[in-house]
C-alpha cells in the first residue's frame, strides 16, 4: 500500500528555518521516498511502513535537536492516486 503524508513543521525556536531546512533535506536524501516541497508544506509518499518509519525517525532526530516543535500531518491512502 502506497502513503502519502502532507507534513508541516512549525520548530517553536526564535531560528526556525535551519530546523524547517534540515529536516526537508534528511528526506531528500532517502532515495526510497517521494518529497515534494511548497511555500507552506511537504508531501512524502512511498510505501506505507517504510514512509511511516522514515517519517518517526525524523520527528525525532528534529525533537531531539529543536526541544519543541509542531508536526501537522495529514495522511492518505495513495495507492490508487499518482503522487510523484
Amino acid at each position: 500500500m502506497q502513503l502519502g503524508v502532507e507534513i508541516s513543521l512549525y520548530p517553536l525556536h526564535q531560528e526556525y528555518v535551519p530546523y524547517i531546512k534540515d529536516f526537508i533535506d534528511r528526506l531528500n536524501t532517502d532515495q526510497h521516498l517521494h518529497v515534494q516541497t511548497s511555500h507552506t508544506s511537504t508531501l512524502v509518499s512511498g510505501e506505507f511502513a517504510y514512509v511511516m518509519k522514515v517519517i518517526q525517525t525524523e520527528m525525532k532526530t528534529t525533537f531531539e535537536q529543536v526541544g519543541q516543535a509542531v508536526f501537522v500531518c495529514k495522511f492518505l491512502n495513495a495507492t490508487h492516486m499518482n503522487l510523484s
